[in-house]
């Protein structure tokens, strides 16, 4: 569970907690015995057995043919199938040499595949749970035209943490539901920044939908990233 910091229509803010909609399932693996299983990471093949590194030493495809109907040169028996415990990812170069700098480049690319931009990532600091609340934008938008415009990559409710944060929650909800509309939640002190949950992560645009039962309410923020847009129309010549 984590924390936002929010704001309402009357400029009140209060850190509020937030946490995954669906529950999660556990699952437990056993064996024909009845006896639990356990995940074991195995070795299948290491670099020295890599297709580029057999064409490199045999010197082409049919010369690789050839060693393998003598013999198994992709194989090694001494190393293949053994359990690996305690391992690390690394980043290595054309030449297979471990990379101990590594640069991460954002990638723009245009609806065909090709690419349009290649820039720096910047790497943007978490903005939900600051001194600076997120605010209550009052762009207001149609359930209907919210969903037909954007892709939902997850949601997450919107919780109390004590008697006065529920009251101020219940208020936001049957606000939004009385108006029938989702509502944009942005961060920022001119509420101009998406929402980033943790530093580096991505950058989300928020809705904020809100219901209400009798003493009950539920606030779930949706969560987008891409934006649906109508294809370019195109003239047969």
């Amino acid at each position: 569970m984590a924390e936002i910091n929010l704001t309402d229509s009357r400029g009140r803010d209060a850190v509020v907690a937030v946490e995954g909609v669906s529950i999660p399932l556990e699952y437990r693996w056993i064996d024909g015995d009845g006896a639990q299983a356990v995940s074991r990471k195995i070795l299948r093949s290491t670099m020295a057995q890599d297709l580029s590194n057999l064409l490199a030493q045999t010197g082409g495809l049919d010369e690789l043919g050839e060693q393998l109907i003598k013999g198994d040169p992709e194989v090694d028996t001494e190393l293949f199938g053994c359990f690996l415990e305690d391992t690390s990812r690394v980043y290595v170069d054309q030449d297979k040499a471990i990379v101990h700098k590594v640069s991460v480049w954002d990638v723009v690319r245009s609806p065909d595949g090709t690419e349009k931009e290649r820039r720096p990532k910047k790497v943007e600091e978490q903005n939900v749970s600051t001194e600076t609340p997120l605010k209550w934008t009052g762009k207001l938008f149609k359930k209907a035209d919210v969903y037909n415009r954007f892709v939902f990559s997850q949601k997450v409710q919107v919780k109390h943490v004590n008697g006065l944060t529920f009251d101020f929650l219940f208020s936001i909800a049957r606000e939004l539901e009385e108006s029938e509309s989702m509502m944009l939640v942005a961060g920022g002190a001119k509420a101009s920044q998406p929402l980033i949950f943790r530093r580096g992560g991505v950058a989300y645009r928020g809705f904020l939908e809100g219901r209400t039962e009798g003493d009950k309410y539920a606030l779930v923020l949706h969560l987008s990233n891409m934006e649906l847009k109508q294809p370019t129309e195109t003239t047969e010549s």
